[in-house]
């Protein structure tokens, strides 16, 4: 069995990087040390002109300006997260992949907004199945140009610990943790 590294993966390596261990002693992950897997460019964010757009399948399509959201009663959700990829390294056979061991893990407070205000006042439609989020993040795979999207059954996208998270660990996000907002499921 060839289990050696390829060139996709020395590259996935490079942009990502996983938890020292040891720090897991700690209750809270620094932001610095938190595992980071960048899927696709780092977008140049201008908080100023960036705004939150909830369409679709809702009765009230809305935008809302970073400054809307953070002037919204905050909630804050401790989150242990771990990436479904880790340990994918050490499967056999080899799959390509971000080569974790088990280092992607990292414990952080997430404060933000509930998701489940923002539908709510979006009105979801009855038919409504699920929630598509699409980042600002582009990146080609297998040469085609793509945005980086993932989805949540309304079920999961309701839960009152779900939010729109503007700050990690009391500071406002970093870029590559998803500036100026991001997603947060926890469970």
């Amino acid at each position: 069995m060839d289990a050696a590294i390829s060139q996709e993966e020395l590259q996935l390596a490079a942009r990502n990087h996983g938890l020292p261990l040891e720090a897991l002693r700690y209750p809270i992950t620094p932001a610095g040390l938190h595992y980071l897997l960048i899927h696709y460019d780092i977008p140049d964010v201008d908080a100023d002109r960036w705004a939150l757009s909830v369409d679709g399948r809702v009765a009230k399509p809305l935008t809302r300006t970073l400054a809307d959201l953070c002037n919204r009663p905050s909630h804050e959700v401790t989150a242990t997260m771990e990436c479904a990829g880790n340990g994918r390294a050490l499967l056999a056979p080899h799959v390509v992949s971000q080569p974790w061991l088990l280092e992607a893990v990292g414990n952080a407070n997430w404060t933000g907004v509930s998701l489940r205000l923002i539908l709510e006042e979006a009105e979801l439609l009855d038919d409504a199945m699920e929630v598509v989020f699409t980042g600002l993040d582009r990146g080609f795979e297998k040469g085609v140009e793509q945005t980086y999207q993932r989805s949540l059954e309304l079920d999961v996208a309701l839960a009152d610990d779900v939010l729109l998270a503007y700050e990690m660990n009391g500071a406002a996000l970093l870029p590559q943790h998803g500036f100026p907002l991001r997603l947060v499921v926890p469970g």
